[in-house]
Order: C-alpha cells, then structure tokens, then sequence
C-alpha cells in the first residue's frame, strides 16, 4: 500500500513538473532563440554539401594544422554535418520548438481568445485609456439605446447590452490569425520531418522495351517504406522534335507491375507530366542513345555501342561497321528524326538510310532494326509533402485574417448622457471613420425618429 501511494506520489509530481515545463515554454524570447538556432543550422546545411561520400569531404575538408581551420571531415561527420537535417539533435530543435509554439497557443492565445469574447461592460465614467482608445464626453441629449444598437449593427459590429450598458465588437476573427500561425508553421515542420525521415529518391536509367526494379537509391530517409514488391517496364520511348532540330519533348510509355506480373498502371510521362501512383511519383528526367540493332543477314543479328561526341558543335553519335581488315564504314546519329549518315574514315559521305531499309556495303547485306535508347527516371516518394502544403495553405489564409482589426466599443449611460470609449488594435485611422460614421448614422436616426413616432417601434419588431 505504501508503495503504491510512493509510485502514485511520484506520478503526479512528474506530470505536475512536466505542466509547469510546459508552461515555461510558452515563451516569445525562448521561441525567438530556438528559430534562431533553426535558422543558424539552416545555413550550415546550406553551405555544407549535403549526402556526399566520405572521399568527398576528405577531399574537400581536409585534416590542416591552421588554427583556424576546424571544419574538418571528422568534425562534419561526427556532428552529421553531412546530413543535418536528418540528425536526432536537429529532430529535438525542431521539436522543442513546436513545443513552444503549441504551448503558447494553448496557454496563451486561446485564453486571450476566449477573453476577447467575454462581454465587457462599463456602468462608470472611470475607463482605462490605451494606444488606440477614444473617449466622448456624449453622442446626444435624447439618448436612445435601440437605435444605437441598431447604428452599430448596421456598422457590422456584434452588440450585447445589459441594463443601460452596451457592449460591440468586430474582426474577432482577427485575433484567430496567430492561432492559424502557429498551427500552420508546427504542420510546416512536421511534414519536412516527415519527409526527411520516410522518404527515398532513387534515379534509373532504364533501356527501351525492359522491365527494371528500383535499385538506384540516391537518398533513402530512417523510416522509409521501400515499395520491395513493384515493378515497371518502358513499353515505349520517343522523342518530339522543333523544326530547328532541338528536342522539343521526350515521352516515356510507362506500365507498373505487381509482383504477380499484375498491370497496375500505365500513363506516358514526360518532363513536368509525371506519373503518381500511390506515394511514388515518376519523373521523365533524362534521356540516352545506348546502341544500334544490325542485322546483317537473316540469322545474324549485331548489336554496335554508340559514342556520345561532337561534329561542328552538333551532338551526335557514331559507330563503326568492319569490312575487313584493311576497310570500316562510320554510322552517326544526330537525332532519331533524320536519317542514318554513313562515311568513310575519310570523312567523306557515303549515303543516308532510314530504320529499316536494306543497304549493301561490298555486297554485304545491311539493315538497321532498330536504335537502342534509354530513358531516365526519377523515382521519388515524399509522404509529407500534403502536411507541408496544408500548412503554407494555413500559413496564407492567417496572412489575410492577421489584417482584420479587432475593434470594441463601449456605450453606457452616466449623468443622463451617452457616454463611449473605443479600442483597436491596428487601423486607427479607418477606426476613427468608423466611429465618425456610427456618429453620424445615430444623429440621423434621432432626428428622423423625433419626427416619425412610428420609426422606434419599427426598429424593435425588426
């Protein structure tokens, strides 16, 4: 029994001591730091190359006896310099700081919020000025309650009264922005966590016609869900060209597998039309010529390498076709649009042939099936990436509430008169037209209701 009421003890002071750390968070300076401490680690990410091997910064920070040179290789990785954003240090920055902001949020602005929606009324003259207050001594002789409530919901203000007291206010929703600020940037912070912690890029340069599996894994993040059982194929790739001869697009046909040779999807991808299938998105990033398929008789089939190279500072690609010992013929590819060039070691032009069409060379039979390319895939899975839009969507909007201004007004009567006072947080200027007009619209009203006897009663069946 005593060790229970001990471990029952001890419980409450813990939780007592974790509200009361909690609530020390809830501070604008400590926020203020922390964010600091963000941004500083920000920049060393940004100077500091990232996901590079170990030769890598052993090349480029080397060990020096200078004594000022103390960013080394061994200082880079024994921090994780090299991969900051994925270290458990940089993880408790981030989460000590959305702790301070949720904290703020809970224990400061939505009391404040809750606040701002109590009714507030005022029975004496005695009235606290601040920045942005106003006070008049009275509106009217003929002080007439309904038709100053009426003037201020005209005037789109939310209005309460108790007795001969009246209590408005507007742009409450004002006060909701830091709110939507702090929820906004704690979702900004999950998501990149998300992100730099489940997500993998992997880049593929997969041949024409074959299937592939993603092997290539350029970053993977701790807690990645590899998708082990999916496959594709590139069932077909081809290139748009401008009249000029420059690439105007490349199109991948693209068909992903199942494990059980299941076909799941198939779109053609291109460059900024990527293919998404569940978290993965396929990006068309690149493009090669890998070949030539020769046949040079029915039953004898070559398949030639081709070079990447120059001629006049026009890209193109060449292979050679030997005759005999003594004699070759050169092929060269500019593009997969124009015919096939055929010279001779000389340099001098042979002939032009197309894919498929038979040609002789000392009577030898010649044709090119086919020109072997392949296609360059980005394969990349963010699963934070929804999180981190909602939170900028969220960011936007409390952008746009944060220009409201939260605006009271206070009505009472003393010594037989209207007496007021106001308050806003911001536009002071257009407050004060506010107030003019309220000033006005009232005055109008008395004057029009002291010669219509029936404009009172209206106003209160309305």
């Amino acid at each position: 029994m005593i060790l229970f009421y001990l471990l029952f003890m001890l419980n409450l002071n813990l939780k007592n001591l974790f509200w009361i750390c909690l609530k020390k968070m809830a501070n604008l300076n400590l926020s203020i730091f922390i964010l600091f401490i963000i941004s500083i680690c920000c920049l060393v990410g940004s100077l500091i190359e990232q996901d590079q091997s170990l030769l890598y910064y052993q090349d480029n920070y080397p060990i020096s006896n200078l004594p000022f040179s103390f960013l080394t290789w061994k200082l880079i990785y024994y921090l994780g310099l090299d991969h900051i954003f994925q270290t458990l240090w940089f993880i408790v920055i981030l989460v000590v700081f959305m702790l301070t902001l949720l904290s703020c949020t809970f224990f400061t602005q939505l009391p404040s919020l809750r606040n701002a929606r109590r009714w507030k009324f005022i029975h004496s003259k005695e009235i606290d000025c601040s920045s942005g207050s106003f006070i008049s001594p009275n509106l009217l002789n003929d002080n007439s309650l309904i038709i100053m409530i009426y003037s201020l919901i005209y005037t789109e203000f939310f209005v309460f009264g108790q007795g001969t007291s009246i209590y408005a206010y507007r742009g409450l929703y004002g006060r909701i922005s830091p709110i939507f600020v702090h929820f906004s940037i704690v979702a900004i912070l999950l998501g990149s966590m998300f992100s730099f912690l489940s997500n993998f890029l992997a880049q593929e340069i997969i041949p024409n016609g074959e299937l592939f599996h993603i092997r290539n894994i350029v970053h993977s993040g701790l807690f990645n869900s590899f998708p082990a059982s999916l496959f594709g194929r590139i069932d077909d790739f081809n290139i748009d060209y401008n009249p000029d001869g420059s690439i105007k697009q490349f199109f991948s046909k693209l068909s992903l597998l199942s494990g059980q040779n299941e076909v799941l999807l198939v779109k053609t991808i291109s460059v900024n039309k990527p293919l998404k299938y569940r978290h993965l998105t396929f990006y068309q990033t690149d493009w090669e010529l890998n070949g030539l398929k020769i046949r040079l008789s029915d039953d004898y089939i070559l398949q030639k390498k081709i070079i990447k190279t120059s001629i006049n500072n026009k890209k193109c690609w060449l292979c050679n076709i030997i005759m005999d010992d003594y004699k070759q013929v050169f092929l060269a590819i500019f593009d997969l649009s124009s015919p096939i060039i055929l010279f001779s070691p000389e340099g001098l032009l042979i002939g032009k042939i197309l894919i498929d069409q038979p040609f002789y060379l000392n009577n030898l039979f010649f044709v090119v099936d086919d020109v072997l390319t392949s296609t360059g895939l980005q394969i990349k899975m963010d699963s934070g990436i929804v999180t981190v839009y909602l939170g900028f969507f969220t960011l936007m909007l409390s952008t746009v509430l944060s220009y409201l201004s939260y605006s009271q007004i206070w009505f009472y009567i003393s010594s037989g008169l209207f007496k007021f006072s106001a308050s806003t947080n911001r536009a002071v200027l257009s407050f004060e037209e506010n107030l003019f007009n309220i000033n006005s619209l009232y005055n109008y009203l008395i004057v029009y209701s002291s010669s219509n006897n029936n404009f009172v009663t209206c106003l209160v069946l309305k």
